[in-house]
């Protein structure tokens, strides 16, 4: 078999970099997935939340991009702008959102603003807010349908000549003369010019194949599924605290032919600073006792909430050392990287997806600069700072 480019990976950042790519004429796109059918791995298992309310620019950038791009794509993402609240409990944090919030604003996020105590009591009734001192909201936040996103990435690159292979690993990547030829699968050898590694946690197992040594490891991160005992506010925005990480939002049932939404059900989740480096995807009952503790503090209003065990889920992060992505090429010619979004890769995925094309045809990406997403910076100890991760 042969392709011109071959794409590893079959999420939602993989069909973005296809339908960029095909957008623009490549010919020849094969995207190659390990699991049987689509979505099956962390796109599958993202809550879609989207923001820009992050602290570097290219975070920023990346957002506003995506979520234009969400609100004005001709197939429904399903762009729900409910906001997000983030919440201080003392003076530093404030400060932090305050800044933030400015630098937001001078890089085109109309509307992001400080919020009081009162305020953020009235837009989340009954929600504990004794000890917070204040917070930000962003209006453009919100959230997607990620299924509906891949679907509409990978029709839309099928459409125009792309094909998708789900069942087929790749187990390393051949290189003669620091170039790529071909990859080789569980099916036999492909033939190739070109390569994306987007594979999301198995990245580096990949990488590794052709030497790189690549900073992205997996990491668990588990969602509790809840029914309230009231429904809860239709316009309510996703909370997050920036003491504990520990957020919560209406849950949305993202499958197709998916009953009416519950207005009772909620997820609620944190990020364990315990949990190790793993491949692990087992949602365990443990954690419902640590995220019990915070829900039962921050939103006294979910006390007695059922667990909906069969929803609850466990994916996976694929992390780097500074929480930003690897984006672009390496030493070895025709080899690309689209991988360590430390979770916000389905909300940056329209972005992603143009950054590479532009990148891997042009030879950089002009509608935004992604240059310091390189793979070099962690060598060179150019490592970013971005403290709004959960």
């Amino acid at each position: 078999m042969k392709a011109e480019t071959v794409i590893i990976g079959g999420g939602v950042v993989g069909a973005s970099i296809a339908y960029h790519l095909t957008e623009r004429g490549a010919k020849d796109v094969l995207v190659l997935d390990r699991a049987h059918s689509l979505g099956e791995g962390s796109t599958g298992k993202a809550t879609g939340g989207v923001r820009a309310q992050f602290e570097t620019d290219v975070n920023i950038q990346m957002s506003l991009y995506s979520i234009d791009f969400f609100a004005k794509w001709d197939h429904d993402a399903e762009y729900d702008p409910k906001g997000y609240v983030f919440l201080a409990t003392n003076n530093l944090h404030l400060d932090y959102l305050n800044r933030t919030g400015e630098r937001q604003r001078e890089l085109g996020y109309e509307g992001v603003h400080l919020v009081t105590q009162d305020e953020i009591s009235k837009m989340v009734p009954g929600m504990n807010v004794d000890d917070i001192v204040g917070g930000s909201f962003g209006p453009q936040d919100g959230f997607i349908n990620p299924l509906s996103v891949l679907e509409g990435f990978v029709v839309g690159a099928h459409s125009r000549g792309a094909r998708v292979l789900p069942g087929i690993a790749v187990k390393k990547i051949d290189v003669e003369h620091d170039r790529v030829t071909r990859v080789e699968t569980n099916n036999g050898y492909i033939d190739c010019e070109r390569v994306v590694l987007a594979a999301g946690a198995w990245s580096a197992t990949v990488a590794a194949s052709v030497g790189i040594d690549l900073p992205v490891k997996p990491q668990r991160r588990q969602i509790v599924w809840a029914e309230a005992p009231e429904p809860l506010p239709a316009d309510l925005p996703m909370v997050i605290g920036l003491k504990d990480g520990f957020h919560f939002r209406r849950a949305r049932d993202f499958t197709h032919g998916a009953a009416e939404q519950d207005p009772r059900a909620v997820l609620f989740a944190y990020a364990d600073p315990e949990e190790p480096v793993s491949f692990s995807t087992k949602f365990d009952d443990e954690f419902l006792l640590k995220v019990g503790d915070l829900a039962g503090y921050r939103a006294p209003f979910l006390n007695g909430s059922r667990i909906v065990y069969d929803r609850c889920r466990a994916g996976l992060y694929e992390n780097t050392p500074d929480h930003h992505p690897i984006l672009g090429g390496c030493d070895i010619e025709g080899l690309y990287f689209a991988c360590g979004f430390s979770g916000h890769g389905v909300m940056h995925s329209p972005a992603t997806g143009r950054a590479l094309a532009e990148i891997m045809l042009d030879g950089e990406a002009s509608f935004l600069d992604v240059s310091r997403l390189n793979l070099g910076r962690f060598s060179q100890g150019m490592l970013l700072n971005e403290t709004s991760f959960i």
